[in-house]
């Protein structure tokens, strides 16, 4: 079993079809035995990115809008591990901007993958992968010493 940290960019590919999707739903389907860690922040940003396509001109309608938001929390609840995100977690993506070139959500989603990763050494287990679609990110997190792996290279 491998464990992967998918930041917003890299799991909304598994919900509508665009480069990655069918390397993202690969990774995820359950016969693989992959783990699949969330950032909680990635609840809200998921919710965005499927409201914005609903509201884009020729976008998904408000039925495919609700059945999409539901599978992915419904994936949340059953599938996905979901990482909380408190003060150190904030204090570390506050450190990461100043390192890196990066917004302040994905900041946080590394600095959460950075800690998840750093635990899991620590018990002698191998590290995550992290995985994104956001270059600089990715660049970021490579940095860092995380392996990465970005699904807009598996077309």
């Amino acid at each position: 079993m491998s464990v992967f940290y998918c930041d917003t960019s890299a799991i909304v590919k598994r919900y509508f079809p665009e480069a990655g999707t069918a390397w993202m739903q690969a990774l995820a389907a359950p016969v693989h035995g992959h783990a699949l860690l969330l950032g909680e922040l990635t609840l809200a940003e998921t919710a965005a990115v499927i409201g914005a396509k609903q509201r884009a001109s020729g976008g998904i309608t408000f039925a495919e809008r609700d059945a999409i938001l539901q599978r992915f929390l419904q994936h949340c609840n059953d599938e996905y591990g979901l990482i909380p995100v408190d003060r150190t977690t904030i204090n570390r993506a506050v450190l990461l901007t100043q390192q890196h070139r990066l917004r302040g959500y994905d900041a946080v989603q590394l600095a959460v993958a950075l800690m998840i990763n750093a635990q899991y050494l620590a018990v002698g287990m191998p590290g995550l992968t992290f995985v994104a679609a956001d270059n600089d990110l990715i660049a970021a997190a490579h940095a860092q010493g995380l392996g990465v792996e970005n699904p807009n290279n598996y077309l």
